[in-house]
């Protein structure tokens, strides 16, 4: 056996234990935005902390993190 057979055989070998299927995590991500604002309905990213849910609240609400964020909190 030459080694170019053994390097197509290694080939074979490693696509039958590569994953198949999508690997984004778009999906995901979309089902983990689980916090929404009450004033403009933006949602967040359900790992997001307070003190960017705060900055969002007083940058484009004038208003307080319970008010945009009822049960968040700081």
């Amino acid at each position: 056996m030459g080694n170019g057979a053994k390097a197509n055989q290694k080939r074979e070998r490693n696509a039958k234990q590569t994953k198949t299927g999508p690997t984004s995590q778009i999906k995901s991500n979309q089902k983990a935005m689980s916090i929404m604002c009450q004033v403009c309905r933006q949602t967040f990213l359900q790992t997001t902390k307070a003190p960017a849910l705060t900055e969002h609240a007083s940058n484009k609400h004038n208003k307080g993190l319970g008010d945009c964020f009822p049960g968040v909190t700081a």
